[in-house]
């Protein structure tokens, strides 16, 4: 018996969050078409609820929708991604602070744990480990805030530069380069300086900056896995 493609709610989040996966792993990529048929096939799911999902992550700048044409992952420009990680450092500036004021003992063990994981991983030269411990780090001390509304805006926001962080994390030296600023940004929080750690948390995205303007703004393959 054929099962049942999800539909309503309940379909609408299944395409929407396996998208966001798609994206974050790479299996998507800016410019890719995204094919009603092919997406309510690979989520089992109806394209009502596709249409739906799609919807949705064109309201969140993650989906470009084109009369007539379909819809496509949207492409993010270099200077867009700046603008982005300007308005990401004023907000993880915010959170940094917070964290620093508000964090409990075993909430900073768990960052220097996270520090020294990829302190180990650049010393392995995990880049893949790395990145994802980034993410994370970055995701721990927004949630470390308690700062909701920036939270759920940095989410946002993350979502729209995955693929330049991507290509980031895997440039030559950039973790060598990044990590000193990380730890900056945990020994702060650790310490309870929460204007040393807002400071250090602009000082991170700053230099992001910085490599974003050395980019070339080319555009993305329209299908396949992401070049690093």
């Amino acid at each position: 018996m054929t099962q049942k493609r999800a539909t309503g709610q309940t379909g609408r989040s299944v395409v929407g969050a396996g998208i966001r996966q798609a994206l974050a792993s790479g299996d998507m990529v800016p410019g890719q078409r995204l094919i009603e048929q092919e997406l309510s096939d690979t989520f089992h799911a109806t394209r009502s609820s596709v249409r739906e999902a799609l919807q949705d992550l064109a309201a969140e700048g993650l989906v470009e929708l084109i009369p007539r044409r379909g819809a496509r992952v949207r492409v993010v420009s270099v200077e867009e991604a700046i603008q982005i990680t300007e308005c990401r450092a004023s907000l993880e500036g915010l959170c940094a602070a917070r964290a620093a004021r508000l964090a409990t003992e075993e909430e900073r063990k768990v960052l220097r744990e996270i520090g020294d994981r990829m302190r180990e991983a650049v010393g392995d030269g995990a880049l893949d480990t790395y990145s994802l411990l980034n993410r994370r780090l970055h995701e721990t001390i927004a949630r470390i805030s308690g700062q909701k509304v920036a939270e759920g805006l940095l989410d946002r926001l993350n979502a729209q530069m995955v693929r330049h962080q991507f290509r980031l994390s895997l440039r030559p030296g950039r973790p060598t380069r990044s990590l000193p600023q990380h730890l900056e940004i945990i020994d702060a929080i650790g310490a309870g300086d929460a204007p040393a750690a807002e400071a250090a948390a602009r000082a991170h995205l700053d230099s992001v900056i910085a490599e974003l303007r050395a980019t070339p703004d080319r555009p993305e393959p329209a299908t396949g896995p992401a070049a690093p």
